[in-house]
């Protein structure tokens, strides 16, 4: 019966467009009463401030400021350049260029929507004004866009290593392989599009050209490299990682003179805002995870499901199903928040290696991004590029052949995401 009331009352709320705070707050409280508890409402605002009084939560602010601090100093431009001068000549070449310059961006930021909404502007005005399709270049921008929560710093994955208790590092390590891998698959495919249309190309960058856009953006790309050595050789913590990078990139739009204290102020209001939204939300499903834990819902599930599946890969096909179908409806922070907890004690039991599990869970909710009817890249990408979501929807999903190939190949190799923590961290 409390489940009952608290995920029906959940996807009530959402169908009436309560925003996902209250939503959450409200499926809780009524699931309590539900449950009998009604005599001590008072827990609910003890477990929201349970749930956000947590250090490893203090990278978030930083890592998002250190994104928006880079697309209020111009770093976006000087990516784009030298991700052009290095693949622009391929075929399909600034739909190339487009997804290595998402790679070398999401370094910076680690958010796809930060991606979508910094290079988008960019890269949809080149790529219109070399002939491309406008609903392509938008469909392009989207999709190279899902690589950014892979790549350090990434707001998902901190909030996955702090619902799953595994190590910052080792989930920031652990996204590397596959967000190459994805970006591979997106060119490859790209590549194959150029044999049936018409692309537009253009020369290839000299030695010199090569050389300045490199001096020009390699500074930018040091921000992850700050962070992840920080962490790594536990100079810093997460959180403090995350400050340094904000002084780097400080300092860069001072060397370059790119300072402009209107964005900059515009970069802190919206870091303020959307650590504010993270963190109501965990506070609510901290609540949320407390009353599912009283009334063992995780380990009914769990009695329930191993009755039915015994192969480890079987039950990651069945999450990654139900993860796609909720991605579709709610961003990827509030769907960790609400399946991390319930998940987990499968997870365990099925022996899935936990770091193995978000990042699979990662690439399922992303995908979300470009899934309608509610992708939130779809709605940012038709406002930039001043295309119809139609028209966009009908560009992207073709691309969901290579990236749904590329998620059952993280399912089915464990190793695509553990080699590279293991090697530097030794194995967990």
């Amino acid at each position: 019966m409390t489940a009952v009331a608290l995920f029906a009352g959940f996807v009530l709320l959402i169908a009436l467009r309560v925003p996902i705070t209250m939503a959450i707050g409200l499926a809780v409280l009524a699931a309590l009463v539900a449950a009998g508890f009604q005599d001590t409402l008072w827990i609910i605002p003890l477990k929201v401030l349970e749930g956000v009084d947590n250090a490893a939560l203090l990278a978030i602010p930083f890592f998002v400021m250190a994104g928006n601090l880079m697309n209020a100093v111009g770093m976006t431009a000087r990516i784009f350049n030298l991700a052009n001068a290095l693949v622009g000549h391929f075929k399909a070449g600034l739909a190339q260029v487009n997804v290595l310059a998402s790679v070398l961006f999401a370094g910076g930021t680690g958010a796809a929507v930060a991606d979508i909404a910094g290079l988008g502007t960019v890269e949809i005005k080149a790529m219109r004004e070399r002939g491309y399709k406008p609903s392509f270049a938008a469909a392009i921008t989207t999709v190279s866009a899902i690589v950014a929560p892979f790549i350090p710093p990434s707001v998902p994955l901190v909030v996955y290593a702090f619902l799953s208790n595994t190590s910052v590092a080792r989930m920031f390590l652990a996204g590397i392989v596959p967000a190459l891998v994805v970006a591979g698959a997106l060119m490859l495919f790209n590549r194959y599009l150029a044999t049936r249309q018409d692309f537009p190309s253009q020369e290839p960058a000299t030695l010199g050209e090569i050389w300045r856009h490199t001096l020009d953006g390699a500074a930018a790309l040091a921000a992850p490299g700050i962070i992840m050595v920080g962490i790594l050789t536990g100079t810093t913590t997460a959180a403090e990682a995350g400050i340094l990078a904000c002084a780097y990139t400080l300092l860069l739009g001072a060397l370059y003179r790119t300072l402009d204290w209107s964005l900059i102020w515009n970069a802190i209001t919206d870091t303020m805002t959307i650590t504010a939204i993270i963190m109501i939300i965990i506070g609510f499903a901290n609540g949320m995870g407390w009353l599912l834990a009283i009334e063992q819902i995780p380990q009914q599930l769990s009695g329930g499901i191993g009755a039915v599946i015994d192969d480890p890969f079987v039950f990651l096909c069945v999450v990654i199903v139900s993860v796609l179908i909720v991605g579709c409806f709610i961003d990827g922070v509030t769907a960790k928040l609400l399946l991390v907890p319930i998940l987990l004690p499968l997870v365990d039991a099925f022996g899935i290696d936990r770091v193995h599990f978000g990042i699979v869970m990662q690439m399922s909710l992303i995908l979300g991004l470009a899934t309608p009817p509610l992708g939130l890249g779809l709605y940012i990408v038709s406002r930039i590029a001043a295309v119809p979501v139609e028209d966009v929807v009908r560009s992207v999903l073709p691309y969901f052949i290579p990236l749904t190939l590329v998620l059952l190949l993280l399912a089915a190799v464990p190793q695509l995401s553990l080699w590279l923590p293991d090697l530097i961290m030794g194995p967990d």
